[in-house]
């Protein structure tokens, strides 16, 4: 029980630091985290472990069996109006994006801040903009695996300024959010209490 307790006191200022930092930024809000915290909540709770012990893997398993595992992608010679129709119908932030004539082969990321930022901002037409000109290549695109720690996940996105980080082993099986991370660590918040509220109650002896 106390494993919730002392990650959060070790990693409560960082997880508060990635939220604020991310999500005070460009087209995001705590309106925003909000709204889809309770929107996008899993249809299976990750079982209370601690979060030192809950991997990425678990965090896309939380998603249901619909989610877990499913990859959301368009390929670079999309057109951007395309691929932010894909992210609407979908309620997702970002699109792996694969190579134009080879589908199995990752080119890199394009999210809804690229479409913000390059898109938007500069008043470019987005019917006429390709994908592969807005994304994030490859070689500088973050992974994680599925066996990562949500801790390191964490302090991932934070040092590197992200929101949205590909699941790779091997090939893509999904991607998580910074959305993903907090949902995770409030569930096991509250999981804990709610234990917690049983020992004080008597329930365990």
């Amino acid at each position: 029980m106390q494993g919730i307790t002392k990650a959060l006191r070790l990693h409560g200022r960082q997880l508060r630091h990635t939220v604020l930092q991310h999500m005070n930024k460009g087209i995001f809000s705590w309106a925003t985290l909000i709204s889809r915290i309770q929107s996008e909540s899993p249809t299976v709770i990750i079982p209370h472990m601690g979060l030192e012990n809950i991997t990425v893997s678990q965090i896309l398993k939380a998603k249901g069996e619909a989610e877990a595992g499913a990859v959301y992608w368009c390929d670079t010679s999309n057109l951007v109006h395309e691929a932010v129709k894909h992210m609407t119908a979908h309620n997702v932030g970002a699109l792996v994006v694969l190579k134009s004539g080879d589908m199995k082969q990752l080119a890199g990321i394009v999210t809804e801040r690229d479409f913000a930022r390059k898109i938007l901002l500069p008043g470019r037409p987005s019917e006429e903009t390709r994908v592969e000109d807005i994304m994030t290549e490859e070689d500088k695109l973050i992974t994680v695996s599925s066996s990562t720690n949500i801790l390191r996940a964490m302090e991932v996105m934070t040092d590197k300024h992200i929101r949205h980080v590909p699941v790779f082993d091997e090939k893509v099986v999904g991607m998580i959010s910074i959305g993903d991370v907090v949902r995770a660590i409030v569930d096991q918040q509250h999981q804990e209490v709610k234990q917690l509220k049983k020992y004080i109650r008597g329930d365990y002896y």
